[in-house]
């Protein structure tokens, strides 16, 4: 039998997942960042998702997601509802879940073509 490993070039995708850290492509990434299929903004600085506001949302809103993915750590935690109500305002879909689960989304929807973007947060920040 032969096998091949099949990667998809034309998107960014996460490789792996762990508590601390998330790999992009190749690259192990150990602080909180946002990824859209063409580009990893890196550096977002947070570290908590309770502490979300507007503010943070407008370096997501800048890459025009048609949805955002929040990864908010080892489990699921939702900010506040400011942060969500500036995408929901904008129309914009935002679904929040573990980095886990933020990330097999992410590369399902980015396979697909769509105009999507997660928002990873990790410890290291």
């Amino acid at each position: 039998m032969d096998l091949s490993l099949d990667l998809p070039g034309s998107f960014l995708f996460v490789r792996r997942t762990a508590a601390k850290s998330i790999t992009v492509v190749d690259r192990e990434i150990v602080a909180s960042f946002v990824l859209a299929p063409d580009r990893l903004l890196e550096d977002w600085p947070v570290a908590d998702a309770r502490m979300l506001a507007p503010p943070h949302a407008e370096t997501v809103l800048g890459l025009q997601p048609e949805l955002v993915l929040l990864g908010s750590g080892e489990r699921q935690v939702f900010p506040p509802m400011a942060f969500l109500a500036a995408f929901l305002g904008k129309g914009i879909g935002i679904e929040v879940m573990d980095n886990a689960a933020a990330a097999r989304t992410y590369d399902l929807l980015a396979a697909e073509g769509r105009r999507v973007v997660a928002c990873f947060i990790l410890p290291g920040n």
